[in-house]
């Protein structure tokens, strides 16, 4: 503080000169002085040398706002910098006349009381101020003019600034914003904020038999928990209230520095920089600057630095007991992730945290049922049969003219895999998953209900948001285009206003979604034309044609979803602009709506196809259907299509996870900042200059702009529909979906601790559109497993031949039953085989999968009646199968209370102690007002006794001198 005694002094020995020139100009000189004498000094507060603080060391950093700049040329002493800005002061005030000079002399006023104590920073903000040497552009001189005046209508709501120019970051400004506790306090009651309150009451639990097991499972599991130090014990809470000025004294208020966070600190200042505007044309508010560049970003900081050992804050704690690889066993800090980030962010943790312990149970099952099917292959009749040496079936070809005919026991290997994925454990596999997604969402309820009484969010309701700056902008511009006579009106964006939009979003949607079919039926016809050309090679090239053309396709597929991903999220964004909704929720809610939409077809629709059409449209021998009258359309396997379905989708979804949610999400971010760095020109700085510690805001300029929660939410949720909607032909994606939470929890964590900016907290009650999207999944997967077991797989089939067709009642004889015959002179013209020899001997009657009539039939290759059978069994069993789950699904529903009983007798005790509170405080209020009025009437009373007494005194004084005068 050595410093601010100097500059007390310094006034008083300013010369003569000084005290006479201008008000205005006695504040330049002043402020020069004061960095003078600051950069003299060597030793700087160490609070200030990371940047958290201003330069006095006391006021606290809440926001920072950062602009490019073209720093003024050198050459000339600080003095001659002074001077000839002291002379366009001069003379731009002598410009403007009386008025304009009463205005910057308030405008210095203004600069004092808000903080700002640098030179270069009026110079910035002012062209003719700080036009030291240089001139700027017409543009660069608008943005400086906005920025003026922005930031003087902050200091007008009360806000306290500081800038920052002579950083180690070339071309880079930056504002300092601090809010003091007066305007602190009234943001709050603002902005309805709970805060806790002196009282403090005990959270009792009952003592039940499910209570002490609860807590017994608890002390066991107390291994898992972070090593995050309570400040209170967790049967203590505080009694929350919402902040009102006037009844401050129900608060504890000992350390108003600690009262508001840091992180709402940082949120006040954002809700006063979104609604503050200036004079200037289509200014509005902070998101509006920064969309025309006027500033570059906007942000607040983060508490201190992850690897400086001497300090002790929420990050570094986090980076420790959170974002961390060696933690990825223990229970994620949930409470102090809300304290730093907010409650929508920490909600997001908390449902990513539960979706991976709900995973696990599914895990284990899902694990369970392969082993099931791996144990039971080898009992497995049908596939016993296919693989019996003697079986000599010959099949028809599975292309024209190149592929000839082959053995059915060729497809042993098929068959076996097959049975991994298609038995009837599977079927209770599929039951067990739809009540296990209702399950979730029952579970996440309660979770978000207690999480909502912790965080004293139980009477928070969404408030009307600030219109967004493109919203007002179109308002603007349709006022503008109106009469004179209507200008007095409010004007709003009507639907028709927005149908040219709405026209384009359903136009593009189309296109989009037509893409993604027009890039699966070209995977078609790469898989039918590299069949062909695989099987006109050699002989050992044809032994493992299905195999290679599967996988292939599937990378492919793989590629194409990775790259149309980040295509559709630009179109999504795209038409969500178009539509200029009037608030961001509403712009959130509407594009996380489309891109979910265009993701999800990118994702399911090859394996729509696989599950459900594939094969289904063929034809028969001798009658097949052909694509552009050259490509026939593709078989599945004999084993059915449920291994292919399950290679489609093991790749789609191990790919996914492994390249686009952890390899981009680690790179990409990394690959940022170096971009950035490089862009900063720090590679020009000397060795020495680079090895300098930047300040807090410097470092975290660096870092990367937070994005919002829609791509780390929107990769869950496609997860999830990997999880629920095809778990019948893939029972192990539980399984690979939990590995990758693991890892993907701690990388999220690292990621928003360490290579993100801290993002503005914003308050939540519930995860939003997000979970209707939730049960839209898992009610839609009810239905498709329904449909993979039914179509896909053979379990209908299997069931039907055991109790209809078998003689006794075995499985015996199903493979025979299900293929079909065919007279290989039937074959259409120039469809035969080139090589009928093939298997060394003329074929004659070649089969293939179909339920069909014989050739020697009175109706030849018509559809049979066990067809027909077949298809009335599957449909039933559709209908059957959706109905009895979604019954349990609700009976699931309906069993679990949304509240947990205990918030519940909380929420009430809480209330109750919150009336006796108020109550206490009106009765003190009255027993204050009744002994002042009782006071009162004492004084009066003695005051009326005292007036008697001298007015008797005087009367008798006066009745002695009369008498004295007779």
């Amino acid at each position: 503080m050595a410093e601010e005694a100097e500059l007390e002094v310094e006034p008083s020995s300013t010369s003569r000169s000084e005290q006479q020139a201008p008000h205005f100009l006695r504040d330049i000189i002043f402020h020069g002085k004061f960095k003078l004498l600051r950069a003299l000094n060597p030793e700087e507060n160490v609070h200030c040398w990371h940047g958290l603080y201003f330069q006095d060391g006391q006021r606290r950093v809440d926001y920072v706002l950062t602009y490019t700049m073209k720093k003024p040329g050198g050459g000339r002493s600080s003095r001659q910098s002074m001077h000839l800005l002291a002379e366009n002061a001069v003379a731009r005030s002598l410009r403007r006349g009386p008025h304009s000079r009463g205005e910057h002399v308030q405008h210095h006023q203004a600069q004092n009381t808000g903080g700002s104590s640098h030179l270069p920073s009026s110079a910035a903000a002012d062209v003719e101020l700080g036009c030291v040497g240089e001139t700027f552009s017409v543009h660069e001189d608008h943005k400086a003019f906005r920025r003026e005046e922005f930031e003087g209508k902050l200091r007008e709501m009360g806000l306290e600034l500081e800038k920052d120019e002579d950083t180690k970051i070339p071309g880079v400004g930056f504002v300092k914003i601090h809010a003091p506790w007066n305007v602190l306090c009234r943001e709050a009651e603002f902005m309805k904020l709970k805060m806790p309150t002196k009282k403090v009451y005990e959270m009792k639990h009952s003592s039940g038999v499910m209570d002490k097991i609860s807590s017994l499972v608890s002390k066991a599991l107390e291994p898992l928990h972070p090593h995050v130090e309570e400040h209170q014990p967790k049967n203590i809470k505080h009694l929350s209230h919402t902040f009102s000025r006037e009844k401050q004294h129900l608060f504890d208020l000992s350390d108003k520095d600690c009262f508001f966070d840091s992180k709402t600190r940082g949120s006040i200042v954002f809700e006063i920089l979104k609604r503050t505007k200036c004079k200037a044309k289509y200014s509005m508010g902070i998101t509006s600057l920064l969309g025309n560049g006027v500033y570059s970003a906007a942000y607040p900081l983060h508490d201190g630095d992850i690897n400086d050992s001497a300090e002790a804050n929420d990050r570094k704690l986090l980076y420790e007991e959170w974002a961390n690889y060696s933690v990825f066993y223990k229970y994620q800090p949930i409470g102090l992730v809300r304290k730093y980030f907010g409650e929508k962010i920490g909600l997001y943790f908390a449902w990513l945290g539960l979706y991976t312990q709900m995973l696990i149970p599914a895990s284990l099952v899902g694990v369970i049922v392969f082993l099931y099917g791996c144990a039971t292959v080898d009992d497995n009749i049908p596939s016993m049969e296919i693989c019996h040496p003697r079986n000599n079936i010959t099949m028809c070809p599975l292309c024209d003219r190149v592929c000839s005919y082959w053995k059915l026991s060729s497809a042993c290997g098929t068959a076996r895999a097959s049975h991994l994925f298609d038995n009837p454990a599977t079927v209770f596999f599929s039951i067990f998953m739809a009540l296990w997604a209702a399950m979730f969402m029952e579970h996440w309820k309660r979770r978000q209900m207690r999480l909502n009484y912790e965080w004293d969010l139980t009477g928070f309701e969404d408030e009307e948001d600030h219109p967004r700056a493109e919203y007002e902008f179109r308002v603007m511009q349709k006022s503008m285009n109106k009469d004179q006579k209507s200008q007095h009106k409010m004007e709003k964006l009507t639907c028709q206003d927005r149908l040219p939009a709405y026209t384009t979003n359903l136009v593009m949607m189309l296109l989009m979604i037509g893409v993604t079919f027009a890039i699966v039926f070209g995977v078609i016809l790469y898989r039918i034309s590299t069949k062909a050309a695989l099987h006109m090679s050699s002989k050992i090239t044809r032994n493992n044609v299905q195999l290679t053309v599967k996988t292939t396709a599937a990378i492919i597929n793989l590629v194409v979803i990775l790259i149309l991903d980040e295509v559709y999220g630009a179109v999504a964004r795209w038409l969500t602009v178009l539509e200029v909704p009037k608030t961001d929720k509403s712009f959130e809610e509407r594009l996380i709506f489309k891109t979910f939409i265009l993701k999800f077809f990118n994702a399911f629709t090859p394996i729509i196809y696989i599950a459900f059409f594939r094969g289904r449209l063929v034809g028969r021998p001798g009658s097949y259907l052909y694509v552009f009258e050259s490509y026939r359309m593709e078989e599945c396997a004999h084993g059915g299509c449920l291994m292919e379905l399950c290679i489609q989708l093991s790749i789609t979804m191990l790919g996914k996870q492994l390249i686009q949610n952890n390899l981009f999400e680690i790179g990409v971010p990394k690959l940022k900042k170096l971009i950035r760095y490089i862009r900063s020109k720090q590679g020009a700085y000397k060795e020495e200059e680079r090895q300098k510690k930047l300040q807090r805001y410097e470092t975290d300029h660096f870092l990367e702009p937070f994005a919002g929660l829609t791509p780390e939410y929107m990769e869950m949720i496609i997860q999830f529909g990997f999880v629920t909607l095809f778990v019948a032909s893939f029972p192990l994606a539980p399984l690979f979906a939990l590995l990758n939470n693991i890892i993907e929890i701690r990388l999220d964590a690292k990621k928003f601790v360490t290579e993100l900016r801290r993002p503005v907290a914003a308050r939540a009650k519930d995860i939003g559109i997000w979970y209707n999207i939730l049960r839209g999944v898992a009610k839609v997967a009810v239905i498709i497993n329904a449909f993979v077991i039914s179509f896909t797989s053979d379990f209908i089939p299997r069931m039907v031949y055991q109790y209809m067709y078998s003689p006794d009642g075995s499985m015996h004889g199903f493979v025979n039953h299900t293929l079909s015959y065919f007279n290989v002179s039937h074959f259409q013209e120039g469809k035969e085989t080139m090589d009928p020899l093939y298997l060394g001997y003329r074929v004659e009657i070649c089969r293939y999968k179909d339920y069909r009539e014989p050739p020697w039939s009175a109706t030849p290759y018509e559809i049979s009646k066990e067809f027909w059978t077949v298809l009335a069994v599957r449909l039933a069993f559709v209908i059957v199968f959706q109905n009895v789950v979604m019954l349990m699904s609700d009976v699931v529903d309906w069993l679990i209370p949304d509240i947990p009983k205990d918030i519940s007798v909380q929420m009430h005790k809480e209330k109750i102690l919150l009336v006796d509170l108020f109550m206490k405080e009106e009765q003190g209020k009255v027993q204050i007002l009744e002994s002042k009025s009782f006071t009162g009437g004492k004084d009066n009373c003695s005051r009326s006794n005292n007036n008697n007494s001298t007015i008797a005194h005087q009367r008798s004084g006066l009745h002695a001198n009369s008498t004295n005068s007779f």
